[in-house]
Protein backbone atom coordinates (compact mmCIF):
# COMPACT_ATOMS: atom_id res chain seq x y z
CA UNK A 1 0.00 0.00 0.00
CA UNK A 2 1.21 3.73 -1.00
CA UNK A 3 2.54 6.27 1.64
CA UNK A 4 1.09 9.93 0.66
CA UNK A 5 2.54 12.81 2.00
CA UNK A 6 -0.79 14.21 3.05
CA UNK A 7 -1.59 10.92 5.36
CA UNK A 8 2.65 11.79 7.16
CA UNK A 9 1.58 15.32 7.27
CA UNK A 10 -1.94 14.54 9.39
CA UNK A 11 -0.06 11.88 11.29
CA UNK A 12 2.78 14.89 12.88
CA UNK A 13 0.29 17.20 13.43
CA UNK A 14 -1.94 14.95 15.21
CA UNK A 15 1.52 13.63 17.23
CA UNK A 16 2.04 17.08 18.25
CA UNK A 17 -1.81 18.69 18.64
CA UNK A 18 -3.36 15.39 20.09
CA UNK A 19 -6.28 15.84 18.53
CA UNK A 20 -8.80 15.22 15.65
CA UNK A 21 -10.71 18.54 15.49
CA UNK A 22 -7.56 20.51 15.98
CA UNK A 23 -5.88 18.88 13.02
CA UNK A 24 -8.62 18.73 11.13
CA UNK A 25 -9.24 22.77 11.28
CA UNK A 26 -5.22 23.19 10.48
CA UNK A 27 -5.54 20.83 7.40
CA UNK A 28 -9.11 22.61 6.00
CA UNK A 29 -10.36 19.18 5.92
CA UNK A 30 -13.18 16.86 8.07
CA UNK A 31 -12.86 14.65 11.34
CA UNK A 32 -13.49 11.78 9.31
CA UNK A 33 -10.46 12.19 6.43
CA UNK A 34 -7.83 12.69 9.33
CA UNK A 35 -8.99 9.57 11.07
CA UNK A 36 -9.04 7.84 7.38
CA UNK A 37 -5.56 9.14 7.03
CA UNK A 38 -4.61 7.87 9.98
CA UNK A 39 -5.72 4.44 9.30
CA UNK A 40 -4.53 4.07 6.24
CA UNK A 41 -1.09 5.04 7.34
CA UNK A 42 -1.21 2.48 10.00
CA UNK A 43 -2.75 -0.13 7.72
CA UNK A 44 0.73 0.30 5.61
CA UNK A 45 2.63 0.19 7.65
CA UNK A 46 1.15 -2.56 9.62
CA UNK A 47 2.01 -0.45 12.99
CA UNK A 48 -0.53 0.81 15.81
CA UNK A 49 0.64 4.54 16.35
CA UNK A 50 -2.32 6.12 18.10
CA UNK A 51 -4.30 4.89 21.33
CA UNK A 52 -7.43 6.49 21.41
CA UNK A 53 -9.48 6.60 24.66
CA UNK A 54 -12.34 8.80 25.35
CA UNK A 55 -11.39 11.34 23.01
CA UNK A 56 -7.79 11.79 24.52
CA UNK A 57 -5.11 10.72 21.89
CA UNK A 58 -1.78 9.43 22.82
CA UNK A 59 1.37 8.28 20.67
CA UNK A 60 2.22 4.04 21.64
CA UNK A 61 5.26 3.44 21.61
CA UNK A 62 5.83 2.29 17.39
CA UNK A 63 4.29 5.80 17.38
CA UNK A 64 7.00 7.43 19.02
CA UNK A 65 9.64 5.60 16.81
CA UNK A 66 8.11 6.42 13.54
CA UNK A 67 7.83 10.61 14.62
CA UNK A 68 11.00 11.62 14.11
CA UNK A 69 11.34 9.52 10.79
CA UNK A 70 8.30 11.38 9.50
CA UNK A 71 9.07 14.70 10.87
CA UNK A 72 12.70 14.12 8.98
CA UNK A 73 10.11 13.09 5.95
CA UNK A 74 8.48 16.43 5.77
CA UNK A 75 11.41 18.51 6.57
CA UNK A 76 13.03 16.76 3.79
CA UNK A 77 9.90 17.39 1.34
CA UNK A 78 9.77 20.98 2.33
CA UNK A 79 13.40 21.85 1.59
CA UNK A 80 12.54 20.29 -1.73
CA UNK A 81 10.03 22.63 -2.77
CA UNK A 82 11.95 25.71 -1.32
CA UNK A 83 15.24 24.81 -3.39
CA UNK A 84 16.90 27.49 -4.80
CA UNK A 85 14.72 30.23 -3.89
CA UNK A 86 12.94 29.98 -0.64
CA UNK A 87 11.09 33.41 -1.53
CA UNK A 88 9.70 31.86 -4.80
CA UNK A 89 6.70 30.46 -3.31
CA UNK A 90 3.69 32.49 -2.18
CA UNK A 91 3.08 31.76 1.20
CA UNK A 92 1.30 33.16 4.80
CA UNK A 93 3.09 33.04 8.20
CA UNK A 94 0.96 33.49 11.69
CA UNK A 95 3.08 35.40 13.71
CA UNK A 96 2.51 36.77 17.26
CA UNK A 97 4.40 39.20 18.93
CA UNK A 98 4.61 40.36 22.73
CA UNK A 99 3.94 43.73 23.32
CA UNK A 100 7.58 44.68 24.37
CA UNK A 101 8.62 43.41 20.96
CA UNK A 102 5.70 45.35 19.31
CA UNK A 103 6.55 48.55 20.21
CA UNK A 104 10.40 48.34 20.27
CA UNK A 105 11.44 46.34 16.87
CA UNK A 106 9.11 44.94 15.56
CA UNK A 107 8.33 47.33 12.33
CA UNK A 108 12.30 46.71 11.79
CA UNK A 109 11.46 43.25 11.30
CA UNK A 110 8.61 43.43 9.12
CA UNK A 111 10.28 45.48 6.93
CA UNK A 112 13.19 43.45 6.77
CA UNK A 113 11.42 40.46 5.86
CA UNK A 114 9.51 42.14 3.01
CA UNK A 115 13.07 42.66 1.84
CA UNK A 116 14.03 39.07 1.48
CA UNK A 117 10.53 37.00 1.61
CA UNK A 118 8.61 39.23 -0.49
CA UNK A 119 5.90 36.32 -1.41
CA UNK A 120 5.17 36.16 2.28
CA UNK A 121 2.61 37.61 3.73
CA UNK A 122 2.64 38.27 7.65
CA UNK A 123 -0.43 37.64 9.45
CA UNK A 124 0.34 39.54 13.26
CA UNK A 125 -1.17 38.91 16.50
CA UNK A 126 -0.04 41.23 19.76
CA UNK A 127 -1.07 39.07 22.43
CA UNK A 128 0.18 38.16 25.73
CA UNK A 129 3.19 35.38 26.36
CA UNK A 130 0.35 33.36 28.03
CA UNK A 131 -1.51 33.34 25.25
CA UNK A 132 0.99 33.10 22.86
CA UNK A 133 2.66 29.95 24.49
CA UNK A 134 -0.91 28.13 23.67
CA UNK A 135 -1.42 29.70 20.36
CA UNK A 136 1.48 27.99 18.95
CA UNK A 137 0.93 24.48 20.92
CA UNK A 138 -2.36 24.19 19.77
CA UNK A 139 -1.18 25.17 16.02
CA UNK A 140 -2.76 28.93 15.46
CA UNK A 141 0.61 30.40 15.28
CA UNK A 142 3.93 29.07 13.22
CA UNK A 143 5.90 31.61 15.19
CA UNK A 144 6.08 34.10 18.49
CA UNK A 145 8.63 36.61 19.83
CA UNK A 146 7.52 36.11 23.13
CA UNK A 147 9.03 35.93 27.32
CA UNK A 148 9.99 32.40 26.65
CA UNK A 149 11.43 29.56 26.03
CA UNK A 150 8.28 27.88 25.30
CA UNK A 151 8.37 24.50 26.75
CA UNK A 152 7.02 22.22 24.48
CA UNK A 153 8.85 19.05 22.23
CA UNK A 154 7.39 20.98 19.10
CA UNK A 155 8.79 23.99 19.75
CA UNK A 156 12.10 25.29 18.70
CA UNK A 157 13.49 28.28 20.87
CA UNK A 158 16.09 30.95 19.76
CA UNK A 159 16.93 33.55 22.12
CA UNK A 160 16.52 37.08 21.39
CA UNK A 161 17.94 38.54 24.55
CA UNK A 162 16.96 39.92 27.80
CA UNK A 163 15.13 42.78 28.80
CA UNK A 164 15.36 44.62 32.46
CA UNK A 165 12.19 45.66 34.44
CA UNK A 166 12.67 48.68 35.57
CA UNK A 167 11.15 50.90 38.62
CA UNK A 168 10.14 54.42 36.99
CA UNK A 169 8.15 57.46 37.70
CA UNK A 170 7.17 61.01 36.67
CA UNK A 171 9.89 63.16 38.24
CA UNK A 172 7.32 64.96 40.93
CA UNK A 173 6.63 61.71 41.89
CA UNK A 174 10.20 60.65 42.08
CA UNK A 175 11.24 63.92 43.80
CA UNK A 176 8.95 62.86 46.51
CA UNK A 177 10.36 59.06 47.27
CA UNK A 178 13.87 58.88 48.96
CA UNK A 179 16.86 57.84 47.11
CA UNK A 180 16.50 54.58 48.12
CA UNK A 181 12.86 52.99 47.38
CA UNK A 182 11.23 50.59 49.59
CA UNK A 183 7.98 48.55 49.22
CA UNK A 184 6.21 50.67 51.56
CA UNK A 185 7.54 53.52 49.85
CA UNK A 186 5.85 52.89 46.60
CA UNK A 187 2.48 51.78 48.26
CA UNK A 188 2.33 55.47 48.60
CA UNK A 189 1.41 55.50 45.02
CA UNK A 190 -0.95 53.38 42.42
CA UNK A 191 1.59 50.79 41.13
CA UNK A 192 1.68 49.87 37.29
CA UNK A 193 2.44 46.65 35.81
CA UNK A 194 1.55 44.15 33.24
CA UNK A 195 -1.73 42.26 32.77
CA UNK A 196 -2.73 39.55 35.02
CA UNK A 197 -1.32 36.46 34.33
CA UNK A 198 2.20 36.98 33.69
CA UNK A 199 5.10 36.92 35.63
CA UNK A 200 5.88 40.43 36.47
CA UNK A 201 2.14 40.68 37.44
CA UNK A 202 2.54 37.74 39.91
CA UNK A 203 5.88 38.99 41.32
CA UNK A 204 4.98 42.54 41.70
CA UNK A 205 1.59 41.31 43.72
CA UNK A 206 3.87 38.91 45.65
CA UNK A 207 6.70 41.98 46.51
CA UNK A 208 3.95 43.94 48.11
CA UNK A 209 2.48 41.32 50.10
CA UNK A 210 5.42 40.25 51.35
CA UNK A 211 7.35 43.59 51.89
CA UNK A 212 4.96 46.55 52.38
CA UNK A 213 2.47 47.27 55.64
CA UNK A 214 0.42 49.08 53.33
CA UNK A 215 -2.02 47.80 50.94
CA UNK A 216 -0.99 47.66 47.64
CA UNK A 217 -3.39 46.78 44.72
CA UNK A 218 -1.28 46.89 41.61
CA UNK A 219 -2.88 48.26 38.40
CA UNK A 220 -2.26 45.76 35.90
CA UNK A 221 -2.86 46.55 31.69
CA UNK A 222 -2.10 44.42 29.23
CA UNK A 223 -1.33 47.45 26.92
CA UNK A 224 2.10 48.38 27.92
CA UNK A 225 1.70 51.80 25.62
CA UNK A 226 -1.05 53.08 27.95
CA UNK A 227 0.44 52.70 30.90
CA UNK A 228 3.62 53.85 30.25
CA UNK A 229 1.38 57.17 29.08
CA UNK A 230 -0.36 56.56 32.57
CA UNK A 231 3.63 56.91 34.30
CA UNK A 232 4.13 60.01 32.13
CA UNK A 233 1.30 61.47 33.32
CA UNK A 234 2.26 61.38 36.75
CA UNK A 235 -0.77 58.64 37.24
CA UNK A 236 1.43 56.13 39.01
CA UNK A 237 4.36 54.29 39.78
CA UNK A 238 5.31 51.42 37.08
CA UNK A 239 7.53 48.51 36.15
CA UNK A 240 8.23 48.81 32.72
CA UNK A 241 10.74 47.24 30.41
CA UNK A 242 13.99 49.02 29.62
CA UNK A 243 13.93 49.58 26.11
CA UNK A 244 10.49 51.38 25.88
CA UNK A 245 11.87 54.07 28.78
CA UNK A 246 15.31 54.68 27.86
CA UNK A 247 14.80 57.66 25.73
CA UNK A 248 12.57 58.99 28.14
CA UNK A 249 14.65 58.22 31.09
CA UNK A 250 17.37 60.60 28.58
CA UNK A 251 15.09 63.48 27.99
CA UNK A 252 14.08 63.62 31.92
CA UNK A 253 10.70 62.85 31.60
CA UNK A 254 10.97 59.31 33.54
CA UNK A 255 13.05 58.81 36.61
CA UNK A 256 14.45 55.27 37.56
CA UNK A 257 14.37 54.78 41.19
CA UNK A 258 16.80 52.85 43.01
CA UNK A 259 14.60 50.16 44.86
CA UNK A 260 15.25 46.92 47.07
CA UNK A 261 13.78 44.51 44.33
CA UNK A 262 13.18 44.34 40.53
CA UNK A 263 10.96 41.75 38.87
CA UNK A 264 12.95 39.23 36.84
CA UNK A 265 14.36 40.16 33.29
CA UNK A 266 12.53 38.87 30.63
CA UNK A 267 14.41 36.20 28.42
CA UNK A 268 12.56 36.23 24.95
CA UNK A 269 12.73 33.83 22.22
CA UNK A 270 11.81 33.19 18.85
CA UNK A 271 9.57 30.20 19.45
CA UNK A 272 8.60 28.40 16.15
CA UNK A 273 6.92 25.04 15.24
CA UNK A 274 8.78 22.40 14.15
CA UNK A 275 6.21 19.47 13.30
CA UNK A 276 5.37 19.76 10.71
CA UNK A 277 8.99 21.62 9.77
CA UNK A 278 8.62 25.10 8.08
CA UNK A 279 11.93 26.62 6.26
CA UNK A 280 9.62 30.29 6.46
CA UNK A 281 9.01 29.98 9.97
CA UNK A 282 12.42 28.84 10.78
CA UNK A 283 13.94 31.54 8.56
CA UNK A 284 11.97 34.02 10.53
CA UNK A 285 12.87 33.12 13.34
CA UNK A 286 16.75 33.50 12.38
CA UNK A 287 15.93 37.15 10.72
CA UNK A 288 14.33 38.11 14.37
CA UNK A 289 17.73 36.81 16.08
CA UNK A 290 19.77 39.35 13.34
CA UNK A 291 17.07 42.38 13.90
CA UNK A 292 16.78 42.28 17.57
CA UNK A 293 18.79 44.78 18.92
CA UNK A 294 18.56 43.48 22.40
CA UNK A 295 22.37 41.39 23.34
CA UNK A 296 21.64 37.72 24.52
CA UNK A 297 21.85 37.30 28.44
CA UNK A 298 22.79 40.76 29.18
CA UNK A 299 19.82 43.44 30.13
Amino acid sequence: MQITLKQIETFVRLASLRSFRRVAEQMNTTQPNVSTRIAALEAALNLRLFERDAGSVVLTDQGKTVLPLAARALEATEALLYAGDATSRQSILRLGVAETVAQTWLHRFLREMAVRFPHVVVELTVDLTFNLQRALIDGSLDIAFLNGPVPDLSIANLPLGTVALLWVAAPQIAGALPDRVEADDLARFPILTHARNTRPYAEVVDYFNRRSRRHSRPVSSSNLAAYLNMTLDGLGIATLPSPLVERFLRSGELVALDCDWAPTPMNFTASYVTMPASPVAEAAARLAVEVADWQPNAV
